[in-house]
């Protein structure tokens, strides 16, 4: 769970994104969905986690989303966030993600590929 991810988040960088919102919108504040005892139990044993790791910082953001949890095979268990809400008043983004043809071309000669790398992004 926790313990795959790196022990830090990556450095800053010199491009800082935002999510540009219809104007106009409603912030959507939406009420948490109901959960058992232990179920909220384990949502925020896995938040402490993450604060602890330095993964995860307290938003400052004025939008609240609900958190729930999905199974996992192996017996644990995935927080999820509904953002639906969030995606209804979001500006969708005027460039396209590249074709994959696109971006297999930038890789020709490439041999290797590491999985550190590919955890670092």
């Amino acid at each position: 769970m926790v313990d795959d991810l790196l022990d830090k988040l990556p450095s800053k960088r010199s491009i800082s994104h935002h999510i540009d919102f219809i104007l106009g919108s409603s912030l959507p504040n939406e009420v948490s969905y109901w959960m058992s005892h232990k179920d909220n139990k384990e949502i925020r044993k896995q938040v402490h986690e993450l604060l602890d790791k330095g993964l995860i910082q307290e938003s400052l953001s004025p939008y609240a989303v609900p958190t729930i949890l999905a199974p996992k095979k192996g017996g644990e268990w995935r927080m999820c966030r509904d953002l639906r809400t969030i995606n209804k008043i979001t500006i969708k983004y005027r460039f396209p993600f590249p074709h994959m043809d696109d971006m297999m071309d930038c890789l020709s000669g490439v041999a290797y590929f590491l999985k550190i790398y590919l955890k670092r992004g």
